[in-house]
């Protein structure tokens, strides 16, 4: 396809949908930019655009085939319209939502506290109050519906994830899974290092908006109850 004016690279993904690529890094000013794009293209949505799914350094945009007329190419009109618009990325001025998120560490809420202590060389309530004074940034929603994603950790916190994960991993739960962090917002495996529990709903299908948290959210961590 022709060179776009977007700071990104447009791809295929199978029939009906192109992916913007900014870069192939993890890192915060690359999910700046995936994030301003996105919400300047939901600006001026198109009729025929059906869904805008940012990730750490893409946009996949899922294409309604049906909304363009039989002798056009879907694609290639959708990657025109792109083209012709002035989506920079830049997040200047963007202040994006802040959500607080309650969270008791440690104990059985936070079993693997004690061992991502040990691995950074700091006592529990270190990690904890660490933990704590981030700001975060929801990266992406993946792995289970309305999972975070969260860049921003404490470099001190980073640790691999389990070797073998769990089979269970309750609802909830905010772990820590390489340089990242993240909740889990229903019952199911998991390999990250939990460290402590919310009883905050991270997916309800009920509500309006059944995610809790949306990509480009800032969260912050609130300890509750009696620290370790």
């Amino acid at each position: 396809m022709t060179a776009s004016r977007l700071p990104a690279a447009i791809e295929t993904l199978g029939e009906d949908v192109l992916l913007l690529r900014l870069g192939d890094a993890i890192d915060a000013a690359t999910n700046a930019r995936v994030h301003a794009i996105a919400r300047q293209i939901h600006a001026f949505r198109p009729p025929w655009l059906r869904d805008i799914v940012p990730a750490y350094a893409s946009i996949a945009l899922f294409i309604d085939l049906d909304a363009f007329p039989a002798t056009a190419d879907p694609l290639e009109a959708a990657t025109h319209w792109l083209q012709q618009q002035s989506f920079d990325g830049d997040a200047t001025g963007v202040q994006a939502r802040l959500v607080e998120i309650p969270v008791l560490y440690g104990g059985i809420d936070g079993p693997d506290l004690e061992a991502v202590a040990a691995h950074a060389g700091l006592s529990p309530g270190d990690v904890i109050q660490r933990h704590a004074m981030g700001e975060y940034t929801v990266a992406m929603l993946g792995f289970a519906p309305g999972f975070p994603y969260l860049i921003g950790l404490d470099p001190a916190l980073a640790m691999p994830r389990l070797e073998t994960p769990r089979t269970r991993v309750a609802a909830g739960s905010v772990g820590i899974g390489g340089a990242q962090t993240g909740i889990y917002p229903k019952p199911g495996p998991g390999g990250w290092r939990v460290i402590g529990r919310t009883d905050a709903v991270l997916f309800d299908p009920q509500r309006a908006c059944p995610c809790l948290l949306m990509p480009g959210d800032r969260v912050r961590f609130l300890p509750v109850g009696a620290l370790p």
